[in-house]
């Protein structure tokens, strides 16, 4: 059972996840900060990769700018956006490893790495050591499996960053159109007016 099921409506931790993230989506605006972590964990991976993607897609493609978008995860499939979404940056967590043992050292740094810690941290958890040890044989075996001779491992990225650009707020139409108000030279039903053809030209911009 996850940690987020909802038993009493039928709803597992994956759907809570995907209500969550829809409300983002369709409420996000370019003066928002969407902080996301480890979208798509819930489900296969090939699903939950392909929405990861389309989710910081769709968060960099907004008409106008995106809001800035913090994007943790582990889908190493992810790192070739910074080639092809201009404000996308891939950055990670240091950690100085000495072979048997590794130390977090809580400071994000740029790029991606080519190691992921997961085994370590299960062992930092207090899982028992035949296990972590048994992890750690099948994950060498994995690697060596399935990378040929003269192949770089996978680079993961910890964590994507959607940078909206500079001035690319003051950029909506409605903020330009509320500028050029003068309320002092309006009539009451001129006032009105105003503000409803102001709610239409946010909520279109928000529909984009």
């Amino acid at each position: 059972m996850g940690a987020f099921d909802d038993l009493a409506s039928g709803q597992s931790t994956f759907m809570v996840e995907m209500l969550e993230l829809a409300n983002i989506l369709n409420n996000a605006t370019p003066q928002s900060l969407v902080v996301l972590d480890e979208i798509g964990r819930g489900t296969s991976t090939l699903d939950g990769c392909a929405i990861a993607r389309s989710v910081v897609e769709f968060l960099h493609g907004r008409a106008i700018a995106g809001p800035r978008t913090l994007f943790a995860t582990h889908f190493h499939d992810l790192i070739d956006l910074e080639g092809s979404q201009k404000r996308v940056k891939n950055f990670h967590f240091a950690v100085k490893d000495t072979g048997q043992d590794v130390v977090f050292l809580r400071k994000i740094i740029p790029g991606a790495t080519d190691r992921s810690y997961g085994v370590h941290v299960a062992r930092l958890a207090g899982l028992p050591k035949k296990v972590t040890d048994r992890a750690m044989d099948l994950l060498k075996e994995a690697s060596v499996r399935e990378l040929p001779t003269g192949v770089r491992a996978p680079r993961y990225t910890q964590m994507l960053i959607v940078d909206p650009g500079e001035g690319a707020v003051a950029e909506n139409p409605a903020v330009g159109e509320l500028k050029r108000l003068n309320p002092d030279e309006m009539t009451p039903i001129e006032a009105l007016n105003a503000l409803c053809r102001l709610r239409r030209m946010a909520n279109k911009e928000r529909e984009r």
